[in-house]
């Protein structure tokens, strides 16, 4: 289970399990809605690397949705926040499978109509991953939102290097300490091997992409990119953003429901 259950031995119902088990979740509804005799479009909020479902940006994306008529679910991916799993055993697929565990959960809500992806950081990677796996499926997302995607995590895997800590990129060890996170050989192997972008450019429907200018993290080069495979992609950059989409919270929320508004709202 992640650190946050561990520190303070919370233990949620799973409504959702996945590959490494149960996975949290938290639906947030436009005021005043009635399951059973309304019906809206959800939002899936996929938050990034060592994060959780309650950590910026996802509530505050989550509210800005509620007060436009759209719901939302946050979830935790395996061994992050209050779903279980060890982070030794996390990569890029089972984090995948989590998420579209989740949007398999998200239809059997009655009063969903359409879906739609929205992924921060590494959340942005998995969100036009599975986008992409879901292409000829009936469950394929009406549109995705990618907040500085972190492709960038292909080229660190390759270099050696997470988050400041580094490694013999040729032959990872069993797992590297990330700011006391065991990240494992076979996390690292794979990214070193998967085609990002390849892979996402077959999702044929909207994206948006929104990435900071100032970001450190993952440069907006990389968000550059995804733009240049999408079909049909709007790409915002923001001057004064960096990573955590802190800095300009009001442009964020004015681009994302925006967009959702144009491409989700029926």
């Amino acid at each position: 289970m992640g650190l946050f259950s561990k520190l303070f031995g919370a233990k949620p119902h799973y409504e959702v399990r996945g590959e490494q088990g149960g996975i949290a979740t938290i639906i947030t509804l436009p005021k005043g809605f009635d399951v059973e005799t309304n019906k809206c479009p959800m939002v899936v909020l996929m938050h990034g690397f060592m994060s959780n479902k309650s950590m910026h940006p996802g509530p505050m994306i989550a509210k800005a949705l509620a007060s436009m008529g759209v719901a939302s679910i946050r979830f935790d991916f395996n061994a992050h926040g209050q779903s279980e799993g060890k982070f030794i055993d996390m990569t890029l697929a089972n984090e995948v499978s989590d998420a579209k565990a989740v949007v398999e959960y998200v239809h059997t809500l009655k009063y969903v109509t359409d879906v739609a992806l929205i992924g921060h950081s590494q959340g942005g990677v998995i969100a036009g991953l599975l986008a992409a796996e879901l292409e000829e499926s009936p469950l394929k997302p009406k549109c995705v939102v990618l907040l500085a995607p972190a492709a960038v995590l292909k080229d660190d895997a390759l270099a050696g290097r997470c988050m400041g800590s580094k490694y013999d990129a040729k032959n990872p060890p069993e797992y590297v300490n990330v700011m006391f996170h065991k990240l494992g050989r076979k996390f690292i192997l794979a990214a070193q091997k998967l085609p990002i972008y390849e892979i996402s450019a077959r999702y044929s429907g909207k994206v948006c992409i929104v990435h900071g200018k100032m970001d450190k993290i993952v440069p907006y080069s990389y968000g550059e990119r995804y733009h240049d495979v999408y079909a049909d992609s709007e790409l915002h950059l923001l001057d004064n953003e960096s990573h955590f989409m802190r800095k300009q919270k009001e442009d964020t929320i004015r681009i994302i429901t925006d967009f959702i508004s144009n491409n989700l709202i029926l």
